[in-house]
Parts: C-alpha cells; sequence; structure tokens
C-alpha cells in the first residue's frame, strides 16, 4: 500500500484516498502536429520497472492534483509536489540520487 503526502493540502493517507492519473510531465503537442504525435500523446505511456512520476488527485481531501516520484518495484514514494510544474524539481531528483546514487532521469 502506498501512503502518500498531499503536498496542497498537508494530508497524508494511504492510496485509496487519492487516484492516479497517469504520467506526468508528458509532452502535449500543439496545433498542426502529426496524426502519429497525437496518437502517441494520447495512448502511448511508459509503464517502467523503476523510479517514475506519476499524476495524482486527492479525491477524498481537497480534490488538488499534484505530481509524485515512486519507485514502481518498490513502491517507495520519494516526494510529492505542486502539478504546476514542467519538470521534476531539483530537490526531488536530489532526494532521488541520495536514496538511489546510480540511478539516472529518463
Amino acid at each position: 500500500m502506498l501512503l502518500l503526502k498531499c503536498p496542497c493540502c498537508g494530508v497524508e493517507g494511504e492510496e485509496t484516498e487519492f487516484h492516479c492519473g497517469g504520467e506526468a510531465h508528458i509532452r502535449r503537442h500543439a496545433t498542426g502536429s502529426t496524426d502519429g504525435e497525437f496518437a502517441s500523446y494520447m495512448f502511448e505511456r511508459k509503464n517502467p520497472k523503476a523510479v517514475v512520476f506519476e499524476r495524482w488527485r486527492h479525491v477524498f481531501g481537497c480534490g488538488k492534483w499534484f505530481h509524485a516520484a515512486r519507485c514502481t518495484v518498490t513502491l517507495e514514494v520519494f516526494a510529492t509536489y505542486g502539478a504546476q510544474v514542467l519538470a521534476p524539481p531539483k530537490p526531488v531528483i536530489a532526494k532521488i540520487k541520495a536514496r538511489r546514487p546510480d540511478w539516472r532521469q529518463k
């Protein structure tokens, strides 16, 4: 069971209090993109056995969206942070590297 802390309201709870919205930091293609680029954005998602960045919503709390950095193998949650960023913040990357020195962001 995942334990997540909502960075918006500060409440910590089990994953059943939240809803996963899939992969975070996905590049959305602008007007004029090809059909292949749009299809890739809509339907193709990564699902690695590694550290991932995901979107989560605090459904049974404040209702706001946020991002979480976690490992899909161990279910370890490294950090949660606001959803209004285009890439993981440097402190989150540093926290992951502190626990996994060999990790590289892809």
